[in-house]
This record gives C-alpha cells, structure tokens and sequence, in this order.
C-alpha cells in the first residue's frame, strides 16, 4: 500500500526516531557491559593483589625467624633489613616490602600496666610519653593531659585524673562515645582520646606503635638508628640531650653490644640516670617485627602493615592493617 504524500514525512521522522531510541539504548547498553567488564578486573585484580600480600606476610615472617636464628642473642642492622625496602616483580604488577624492628617505638600501651585483668597507670610509661612529646615540640601543658588522658582510656577505673578524662568527658561531645578501658590495637585510636588534635596526631604517629603488651617499650640498642635517636633520649630522667644520643648511635660498634652491662658502662647511657626499671626495657635483640607491604598491578594499589611476634615458633602474625592508603 501507498503512503500518502503528506504522510511520508511523518513515517520517516518515526523510523528515525526508532533508529535514534535504538542506538542511545544500544549505547548505555554497552557502556554498562564496559563497566561491568572493569570492575570484573578491578575485583580479579584486587584478589590477586591480597593474595601477593599473604605471600609478602610469609617471606617477611620468615626472613625475621632468620634474622633471630643466626643471632639469637644479638641482633643487629648488618645486612642493611631493617628499614630498607625490597621489591619483587610479579606479572603485570610489583610486590613492595620493608621489615624493620617493631619494637623500636613508644609503646602506647605502656602507660598503664597490667595485674591479672586490671590495668593501672605506669609512671614510667607515662613520664617518657610526655618526655616524647615534649622532644616532638608538643606544649608541656598539652602533653601532660595528653598523657593523663590517654592513661585513663586504657586503665580499668572511671576516675579522671588531673588533666585526664572519663567516660563524663566523652559521652557530652556531640557524638558520645566512652573509653575503651583496656590496650589499644592500633595507634590510631589515640585520635579519639581528648586533646589529640590531627596535628599533634600527625607529630606522634610516626614515634609510636601498640604492641598487644603493657610492658615498657623494648628498645633494641643494636638496632635503634640515629636518625630514631628521639626514642634514646626519651629515656633521661635528666637533661635531655638530643644531639648527644644521635651521635652516640652514629658510633655505635658494627655488630653491637654483646651485653647490656657494656652499653649502660657508656658516658652517654649512663649520664641518663636511668632507673632499674627502665634499664630494664632495652634489649639487645627484637622480638617484634613490622612489615610494610604493598602491591601494585594493572588496577589495584593494595597497602598492609603487619606485627610478627618471634616469640613464638613458627614466628606468628598478631596484627595486620590493610587498605588502599595508610
């Protein structure tokens, strides 16, 4: 049948209407099929990035179970480990990982310690936490109740102490939230305790770790590095002398000290005035390990921090952190 003159112009504004409706669908059709397909390999890509992770976790721990084998009584930086980053080639992508000592820190933990399941301030822990802050330029009044407050969110009593807070203190903010009354699992949670601001959060976080202990941080002198001479110096019940415990690191013998008697007979360890207690807290060799691991490929970045405790045999993973940034 014959379309009528005057309706031919109409019939084929239809037909190119349809054929316009057909390829914008068409269109979105495959859009949508090409980000289906990305995120498949956004997800494949993803999987394999963790599972080079888990690898990265096994050599890190048993390069650490090494390190306590060949030297169990001394261990020292000889053969360049801690600290320095390694990097393994994998298909499409690079396996990025670095062991250092995780002891050598301010154990945030250590501010109180522990009898049975109560904790209870340290008074030791908490003096070199404010010595630390004072060195990082933190204002004396401000680390004081930082410290008193960060106290109180680890010990077992809801008693503020001068400077402290409570869960009274917490429970007004805008968003209520109480202490959590037992060791923290990782250094981020300080963010929460009062006065921590992200500055001075920003001026710690390199300095200071929660081992899953209470105990005084154990400061491995044979592998402390100059450049970490803050933690040394922390330690003075007296002047506090920065430049003196970086250059005392810088000269420290190539394999170490071979007993804690030798480095305390040093001028400059034992110009510290250092109590039994805190004598006590350095180490000649290191217990925890920390790995920092990431994984590029095609489309992922995946990064990980993990604590190995040597302690154990096999040496064991306590704590791991993962995500697309740290």
């Amino acid at each position: 049948m014959r379309v009528p003159e005057k309706e031919r112009g109409a019939a084929l504004l239809t037909v190119l209407l349809l054929v316009a409706v057909i390829a914008v669908l068409a269109a979105h059709s495959i859009d949508r099929l090409a980000g289906a397909t990305k995120l498949a390999a956004n997800s494949r890509d993803l999987s394999q990035a963790k599972s080079y992770l888990i690898a990265a976790e096994s050599i890190g721990m048993q390069s650490a179970e090494q390190l306590v084998a060949v030297s169990p009584g001394r261990i020292t930086n000889l053969g360049d480990w801690n600290g320095s980053e390694q990097s393994f080639p994998v298909p499409s992508g690079l396996i990025r990982a670095t062991l250092r000592d995780g002891g050598n820190c301010f154990n945030i933990n250590s501010l109180v310690k522990q009898t049975q399941e109560i904790f209870s301030p340290r008074p030791e822990g908490i003096e070199q936490f404010i010595r630390l802050m004072g060195l990082l330029d933190v204002p004396s009044r401000s680390a004081f109740d930082i410290a008193a407050a960060t106290t109180d969110w680890l010990d077992s009593d809801m008693i503020a102490s001068p400077g402290g807070a409570e869960d009274d203190h917490y429970l007004q903010l805008e968003k209520p939230y109480r202490t959590a009354n037992t060791l923290m699992m990782d250094v981020s949670e300080i963010r929460a305790v009062k006065g921590v601001t992200a500055e001075i959060y920003r001026q710690l976080a390199p300095w200071i770790c929660a081992l899953p202990t209470s105990d005084l941080s154990p400061i491995n002198i044979n592998t402390l590095r100059p450049e970490q001479a803050i933690l040394l110096a922390m330690l003075s019940a007296g002047n506090i002398d920065i430049v003196r415990a970086r250059q005392f690191l810088a000269q420290r013998p190539e394999l170490g000290y071979a007993s804690l008697n030798d480095f305390w007979a040093q001028p400059y360890p034992s110009s510290l005035g250092a109590s039994p207690v805190v004598q006590s807290q350095m180490k000649l060799t290191t217990r925890w390990f920390r790995l920092d691991a990431s994984v590029e490929l095609q489309s992922a970045r995946v990064e990980e921090r993990v604590l190995i405790d040597v302690a154990r045999r096999p040496a064991k993973l306590v704590y791991r952190q993962r995500g697309d940034r740290l």
